[in-house]
């Protein structure tokens, strides 16, 4: 469908396609200067990434400096240049990783993909060095700063500039070639010395790239063919329940533990009850597993559905009350979701908390689900403001619910370890940080319900300040672009709870800013026709 559309746009005839293998690592961008590399950064989360240029000279295939050769190529007048591609770790280096790690008694990493991340966010860059690190690299941030036509003729000038550039790509002027490609890929996968997850499909020119332009999440001049998800069959245990931050009850398949896709997986949820009934699965089942997408776990379904003894064992009914608090459980009309309807359910609070700590919210490095837990249990918590009248003394002394398992110098064997000084420092430094995060994750950190990431900075962008939002109607809320009437109920009824504007008004006395950064401030405009003359003749 893609590359009849593709064709469509071009005229009624295909163009020439560049495919590549589709690398499972971690994204690299890589900025030269004047030909000297200044900054490596990771993807993040789109738009801020992190900083991992020190570590990233260690890798040996990438270029301190780019190759006198193809300089002649960046475009006149073009100072920096930011290229991109993939970091990745080989099987055999992650292999011998994993070995030393279990002669050393660490926990081996999951896959590939995660050792090459985690190696290269160390905070010492001889680690990094020791991990055996390689890159692809792929791509150009601005295809107008190099004098190419378009990708074939960029991977030739990335190689010649110094890069590590795949072998394996082909360029197709037809939908067999490329049909052909993807299956040789397929049945090849095993043999290769890396790790990859399908194709990606360019179209090769970048004025037709330009020209055909982008939707909301991608490129519509690129596609992937991601390779069919590795399955493998395990015992089905148990069926439980997780109750999440806004009280809705999900049921989660609990299995025998399996290797698929390179990691160990024993649980996966299954969203809801009306899933439950379709893909008809029974504890007791043998259950068909797999990785959606090579990343999220999923239950297929039973390996037989005929099964005389499949069909004897009972179907799995959702809870009448909270597995938590006891509170009875509701399903609301044209709702698939049954929720919890206490407001004092403690498995709420605790994943609210957990939300409230997370990367697109407050972004509270180190407070992770177990210390969060751990606090709760221990009474140091009981709502997000808590977290600012915390101090480092409390932090340090909570109990992990792990013990020493041999005697030190300092501690004997079987003595309870607390989260010691050192990491509540940097915990509470983390926490002081995140004051000044701004209005839009102070939203969406909060849980409203139907409130996520982009609602949340919608509401910020259009009101500034919490005090203005708190104030405004209804009908002033959806009559925001992208908000709708079910959106603005949920926060005005979030804000008519007094339980709620009591936390709202002791985050803002510890500091924390209710204020959308920039709000009011009139945009600068670029100036695209500045220094260009025009003359318009004719009628």
């Amino acid at each position: 469908e893609w590359m009849e559309r593709t064709a469509e746009a071009c005229g009624g005839a295909l163009p020439p396609l560049c495919c590549e293998l589709k690398i499972d690592g971690s994204s690299i961008a890589l900025t030269y200067e004047d030909g000297v590399l200044v900054r490596a950064a990771t993807r993040g989360d789109g738009t801020t990434g992190e900083d991992v240029t020190v570590n990233m000279r260690t890798v040996r295939d990438v270029p301190l400096r780019l190759r006198d050769e193809a300089r002649g190529a960046i475009a006149p007048g073009v100072e920096t240049l930011e290229l991109r591609g993939e970091v990745y770790m080989p099987k055999k280096s992650f292999e011998a990783l994993n070995a030393a790690a279990e002669e050393e008694g660490r926990a081996p990493f999951a896959n590939p993909r995660n050792a090459a991340a985690g190696s290269l966010r160390q905070k010492d860059a001889a680690v990094t060095k020791m991990r055996d690190l390689s890159t692809f690299m792929y791509a150009i941030a601005d295809d107008a700063a190099l004098e190419v036509e378009g990708q074939w003729e960029l991977l030739q000038w990335l190689r010649k500039a110094g890069f590590h550039v795949n072998p394996d790509v082909r360029l197709c002027t037809t939908a067999e070639e490329v049909r052909g490609f993807c299956r040789e890929c397929l049945d090849r996968r095993e043999s290769l010395p890396y790790e990859i997850d399908g194709v990606v499909v360019k179209v090769n020119d970048f004025a037709r790239q330009r020209a055909m332009g982008f939707t909301a999440r991608a490129p519509r001049w690129a596609i992937a063919f991601k390779f069919p998800p590795e399955e493998k069959t395990t015992l089905l245990r148990d069926i439980t329940v997780q109750v999440g931050r806004t009280g809705v009850l999900t049921p989660v398949a609990e299995f025998d533990p399996v290797v698929v896709a390179g990691s160990t997986i024993a649980r996966a949820t299954l969203h809801n009850i009306d899933e439950v009934r379709r893909k008809d699965v029974r504890v007791g089942d043998t259950v068909v597993v797999h990785k959606a997408g090579d990343v999220i776990p999923e239950v297929v379904g039973p390996l037989d559905r005929e099964d005389e003894e499949h069909l004897a064992r009972p179907l799995w009914e959702m809870p009448a009350t909270c597995p938590s608090c006891g509170s009875p459980v509701v399903r609301e009309e044209g709702e698939v979701a049954y929720r919890c309807v206490s407001i004092d359910c403690p498995a709420q609070a605790t994943e609210r908390l957990i939300h409230w700590g997370s990367r697109n919210a407050m972004d509270i490095d180190g407070l992770g689900d177990e210390i969060v837990g751990r606090m709760v249990e221990q009474g140091l918590l009981l709502d997000v403001a808590d977290f600012y009248t915390l101090t480092a003394d409390e932090l340090a002394a909570v109990d992990t619910g792990r013990v020493y398992e041999t005697s030190t110098k300092d501690h004997l064997e079987g003595d309870g370890i607390v989260v010691g000084p050192t990491i509540a420092g940097k915990i509470m430094g983390q926490i002081e940080e995140s004051k000044g995060r701004g209005l839009a994750r102070v939203l969406f950190g909060l849980g409203i319900r139907h409130v996520g990431a982009n609602v949340a900075a919608l509401l910020a962008n259009s009101f500034g300040s919490m005090e203005r939002l708190m104030l405004a109607k209804e009908a002033d809320i959806s009559a925001i672009d992208g908000i709708g009437p079910k959106i603005a109920a949920s926060v005005r009824e979030f804000f008519s709870i007094e339980k709620n504007v009591a936390v709202i008004e002791r985050l803002r006395e510890s500091g924390v800013s209710l204020e959308q950064e920039g709000f009011g401030e009139e945009p600068e405009k670029p100036q695209t026709l500045a220094g260009l003359t025009f003359v318009l003749t004719g009628t």
